[in-house]
């Protein structure tokens, strides 16, 4: 982490024309707040306690990743879900925690291989999203941050096509339009430097969450270059 995050710096300046983030470990967030400072360049965290605040042992909430200097929280991720089995009501309750603390969630949804076989893409994303902006319907809510992550698509080396990749995103826009929302919608599933290009063309990919490509300086570089020259 110390060298990924010391050659962002060096590079930092041919980075200018993209808005990059780092969502690190919670034990390497001082390191990228050390390292990136006066960058430009953000960091955030890769999850929240669903707490405000109390006594609750190894929870970190949303106003300690404020106080070090954290941009972004990522919630809702795949593995989250799965792996400790948080409900879209968990997720809800995060993103809440997030916003109130004067931070941007970006909310993770994503369907899974069977899912996508049986038809339900379009409904798995619709009821994930839908649960979490009815829930903090009360927020004056202006802009959503959406990472969509086909969880086939996941650490497996697969990738939806720019197309299937599309599809999903301008279906996500509509719904957050309906809501008066404006709206970032970027696509998490395996972006490399050999497929960022493609994918940043489509109209509705605004940019990537970019999980094993980023921890390679040189090919998260050239993501970032990749999104840079998007155009719409």
């Amino acid at each position: 982490m110390v060298e990924l995050l010391t050659v962002l710096r060096e590079k930092s300046p041919e980075l200018k024309a993209v808005e990059v983030a780092v969502c690190p470990a919670y034990v390497h967030l001082l390191l990228a707040s050390d390292r990136l400072q006066d960058t430009g360049l953000a960091w955030g965290a890769q999850d929240v306690s669903v707490h405000k605040a109390g006594a609750h042992t190894g929870d970190i909430d949303a106003g300690m990743l404020k106080d070090l200097g954290c941009r972004y929280v990522i919630v809702g991720h795949s593995e989250r879900r799965i792996d400790h089995a948080e409900t879209n009501n968990n997720v809800a309750e995060k993103f809440r925690r997030v916003i109130e603390a004067g931070l941007q969630p970006v909310l993770c949804i994503g369907e899974t291989l069977a899912q996508r076989e049986q038809g339900l893409t379009l409904d798995v994303v619709k009821e994930q999203l839908q649960a979490v902006l009815e829930l903090n319907k009360d927020l004056a809510l202006k802009e959503v941050v959406i990472a969509y992550e086909p969880l086939w698509a996941i650490g497996t080396g697969k990738t939806a096509s720019a197309t299937q990749a599309q599809e999903v995103h301008a279906f996500i826009r509509r719904i957050l339009e309906a809501r008066q929302l404006q709206s970032r919608i970027v696509y998490g599933g395996s972006v490399n430097a050999e497929n960022a290009k493609e994918l940043f063309a489509q109209k509705d990919i605004d940019g990537g969450l970019i999980g094993g490509a980023s921890l390679q300086a040189e090919s998260f570089i050239g993501i970032c270059k990749a999104a840079a020259q998007k155009t719409i």
